[in-house]
């Protein structure tokens, strides 16, 4: 049975292990709106890892009836998809999305919150498995029912009430995955009717800075970067514009050794909402 040591693995890893009973590969994608990002798949050819499964967390395995994108479901909601995708308690996951590392920390950040530890996000996704010269298939793969057990950890995704709290607690800090422009405010907002700039004492962390090549850099630069923006002891909660590449953040100072982590659901989607939430621009 593989066993995963670290929420990031290498297709060397994934390669080896491929036929492994226990093993299951996700395919977490979703397309890309961060301007230079691309998905492999969004062409008309489709590849994926052989045996790999499809994890929506957009469409499917999410909150229904809520006007903001991907929303944790409850635990018996994501209970039962993924039992439907023939995950088990033993199963040893590995996600993956078609850009690099882009949507598919968020899937590992799902399974950790729901109480799953043996998940490991594949370092450079579907490019660096194909890179490898590795083989992929053009469809994805199904599976009997499974018996996954799913248990919410609560703290490891937050609403704005928590966030809201966070704002002038010292024993938190809050790293906000967008660009320096919609950060600063100088840059318009995706989604309309958003407001421009951020948190009160929330600090700017692009999630792209944490990579390079479509792969995380090496954990003593991610160590170098957080070491300016939070402290080991602090909780670190990770904010985006819809609360999936704040995930990139989360991985990344997971590797780092930041382990109070946090991920604020809503994110900018909710917190950028015309209301009483506060925003400032310098």
């Amino acid at each position: 049975m593989p066993e995963i040591t670290s929420p990031l693995i290498s297709v060397d890893w994934l390669q080896r292990h491929l036929g492994d009973p226990n093993l299951v590969i996700l395919d977490a994608s979703v397309p890309p709106v961060v301007p230079g990002f691309q998905a492999l798949n969004a062409g008309a050819t489709f590849r994926a890892i052989p045996g790999a499964r499809r994890f929506d967390y957009d469409k499917t395995i999410c909150k229904p009836g809520t006007s903001l994108p991907h929303m944790m479901p409850t635990a018996e909601h994501f209970q039962q998809e993924v039992r439907k995708l023939g995950i088990n308690r033993d199963s040893v996951i590995v996600v993956y999305d078609d850009v690099g590392v882009y949507a598919s920390p968020r899937a590992w950040w799902m399974f950790r919150a729901m109480g799953h530890a043996a998940v490991a996000v594949l370092d450079g996704g579907l490019p660096a498995w194909i890179d490898a010269g590795l083989p992929v298939t053009d469809s994805l793969a199904s599976a009997a029912q499974g018996d996954f057990v799913a248990s919410l950890d609560p703290d490891l995704f937050c609403d704005f009430e928590v966030v809201l709290a966070a704002l002038d607690d010292s024993s938190c800090q809050i790293l906000d995955a967008r660009s320096a422009g919609r950060f600063h405010g100088t840059a318009p907002e995706p989604r309309p009717g958003m407001r421009s700039g951020h948190m009160p004492n929330a600090k700017n962390l692009p999630f792209p800075d944490v990579l390079e090549g479509g792969r995380m850099k090496p954990v003593a630069e991610l160590q170098s970067l957080f070491a300016n923006l939070a402290q080991p002891e602090q909780r670190v909660i990770t904010s985006c514009g819809s609360g999936l590449t704040a995930c990139v953040l989360t991985l990344a100072a997971n590797l780092a050794g930041y382990n109070r982590l946090s991920v604020y659901d809503g994110s900018w989607a909710e917190w950028g909402a015309p209301g009483h939430l506060p925003v400032v621009t310098d």
